[in-house]
């Protein structure tokens, strides 16, 4: 107790001296490593701030290339959506044009077997395989052909339709994620340190596993832009085959109506020749049958005529057979009156004869004439259904309803039709 309420101990001048300095020494080094953190702190703000502000400057100037890009590539995705769409606009025109055309041979081609039909109808020898029959065939068969093209060229552009589509849909895809990337993009590129809206975000500095690298990115949308440019192309070659074929058909179709039509008139020429030929020979066949009947009935006249100058000579040669004796003397009367009994008698063999020959040759004429009317009839028939039924149905041949001024939507051209 009494060691615990000792006075405290008592220290030297030169002790209070060195403390003193001590003190002073220590303050001073603490000051000092005070000062350099204070000046170091100072520097590392500033560096860090400038660092701070050139890499947000960067950072901006990345944001502001990265929508430079994103835009021109939006861009180039419009202007080739905007070409697939035209193409595509096109085909679909054209795949109409294609259905009309389609649409408009059925009628030619009924026509064309419908004249084939009627030509069945022909009786007799005009039932000939003609150069008209032989051209109506290779019409039906040309036909037959365009529409077989053009369905397998309608069945192409149905197709290339679908891909435009296909290329269409992909460019969309890739232009509506470029237009949220740009949105977004913009906000990021509009944000300061004075926005309202900056916070910090829970690993912020993540990798989505879904996201891809800067060359993918670039492969995607340069791949939707060449398919598109593939498909416009063949869009392009497509429409261009289609307006050949369209034209090529049409002009085939119609050379070949006029050879047909021609085929139709030369052969009604020489019908008509030979009907009018056939009753030239009927006229002369009839008037020779009034020719033969007149002359059978003169014939007929003769041989009654000859009977008066026979019963005449008999009698004579009867009655003279009742002279009496010697008077009965077979003198030059009697020889004469013989010889004239037997030159009626050869006459009239020789009008009967030639009266035989005379029916003969008139039931000859009349066969003739029933044969000549019957080959005329066979003509007129063959003449009407190649006249009347056949080029009058080909003519008849509905013209494709289009505005005089409008662009051939498609089918034959008004110049086609037969």
């Amino acid at each position: 107790m009494a060691k615990l309420l000792q006075p405290p101990p008592k220290f030297l001048p030169s002790e209070w001296h060195i403390a003193n300095k001590n003190q002073y020494h220590r303050a001073e080094a603490q000051r000092s490593r005070s000062e350099r953190l204070v000046a170091e702190s100072q520097r590392l703000v500033d560096e860090i701030e400038k660092t701070t502000r050139k890499s947000q400057s960067d950072v901006n100037k990345k944001l502001e290339q990265r929508l430079e890009e994103v835009r021109f590539w939006k861009k180039e995705l419009d202007d080739k959506l905007e070409q697939l769409i035209y193409a595509t606009e096109d085909l679909l025109t054209y795949r109409t044009r294609l259905e009309n055309a389609l649409e408009s041979f059925k009628e030619p081609l009924r026509i064309t077997q419908l004249c084939l039909e009627y030509r069945e109808k022909r009786v007799g020898i005009d039932l000939v395989h003609d150069e008209v029959e032989q051209e109506l065939i290779k019409e039906a068969e040309i036909i037959r052909a365009v529409m077989a093209l053009l369905t397998r060229t309608l069945e192409e552009t149905s197709e290339q339709i679908r891909l435009n589509r296909s290329a269409k849909y992909n460019l969309e895809k890739d232009l509506k994620d470029k237009f949220v990337a740009l949105t977004i993009d913009d906000v990021c590129f509009s944000l300061n340190n004075n926005s309202p809206d900056i916070r910090y975000s829970e690993n912020a500095v993540r990798v989505e596993p879904n996201s891809v690298s800067l060359e993918d990115w670039l492969d995607f949308s340069n791949t939707n832009v060449e398919k598109a440019d593939k498909q416009r192309n063949n869009s392009l070659a497509l429409k261009a085959l289609v307006d050949r074929i369209l034209t090529q058909t049409a002009n085939d179709l119609r050379k070949q109506c006029e050879v047909v039509d021609t085929a139709f008139k030369n052969g009604l020429e020489e019908t008509k020749a030979a009907r009018d030929k056939l009753a030239t020979h009927l006229a002369k066949v009839m008037e020779e049958v009034a020719s033969q009947e007149k002359n059978v009935t003169v014939l007929e006249k003769a041989i009654l005529d000859q009977e008066g100058p026979a019963k005449v000579a008999h009698t004579r040669l009867e009655t003279r057979t009742y002279r009496p004796n010697v008077e009965l003397c077979r003198d030059t009367v009697q020889y004469r009156l013989i010889r004239e009994v037997n030159d009626i008698t050869h006459n009239v063999a020789r009008l009967k004869e030639t009266l035989a020959q005379a029916h003969v040759e008139l039931k000859g004429l009349n066969c003739r004439q029933l044969a000549l009317q019957e080959e005329i009839q066979v003509k007129e028939n063959t003449i009407y259904i190649d006249e009347v039924l056949c080029m009058h149905m080909r003519r008849s041949i509905p013209p494709w309803d289009r505005d005089e001024h409008a662009e051939w939507a498609g089918g034959l051209r008004p110049d086609a039709v037969c």
